[in-house]
């Protein structure tokens, strides 16, 4: 198994609270070593992510929360951003996403589609599970040459 630290936060489901996220993204992949371009792009595809969930995953009376999960590991930087999910264990959601079938649109995920191809774009590899709620697991290498030939690819599980 490989080892990694494991970091977890649970914010309100409002939008005022993504920029204490991409705080917490951009001390973490600085900790880690990522160029500041890179830091860049991590914190554009969170925010994407996070603003999804906040404008799609609850009613205005629901409230409701996100969970953001970073996984820490030497070559790269996975990151979980989860509606309507409790505490999740990464191996486990890891273990639950496959690849995209191609069966249903990427948009039809969520209205306006284009944030998950903004994330596409800016990560190295994008994984989504909607079967409750909507997981979106980003994965950002530190170094391009770790990036696999077939990871270029939006993939999900429903």
């Amino acid at each position: 198994m490989e080892d990694f630290d494991f970091i977890e936060m649970k914010v309100p489901a409002k939008a005022e609270y993504v920029g204490i996220v991409r705080l917490s993204i951009s001390g973490i992949a600085n900790r880690i070593g990522f160029t500041y371009e890179d830091i860049e792009d991590l914190k554009v595809a969170v925010s994407e992510a996070i603003t999804n969930a906040v404008e799609h995953a609850y009613s205005e009376e629901d409230g409701g929360e996100v969970s953001i999960g970073f996984g820490v590991y030497d070559d790269r930087l996975e990151i979980m951003v989860a509606d309507h999910g409790g505490s999740f264990d990464l191996n486990e959601v890891k273990g639950g996403i496959g690849p995209y079938e191609g069966l249903e649109s990427i948009e039809n995920l969520r209205e306006g589609g284009f944030g998950l191809f903004l994330i596409d774009t800016l990560m190295d590899r994008v994984e989504i599970n909607n079967t409750f709620g909507v997981i979106v697991l980003m994965t950002k290498y530190l170094h391009e040459t770790e990036v696999g030939l077939d990871d270029d690819r939006i993939s999900t599980t429903q």
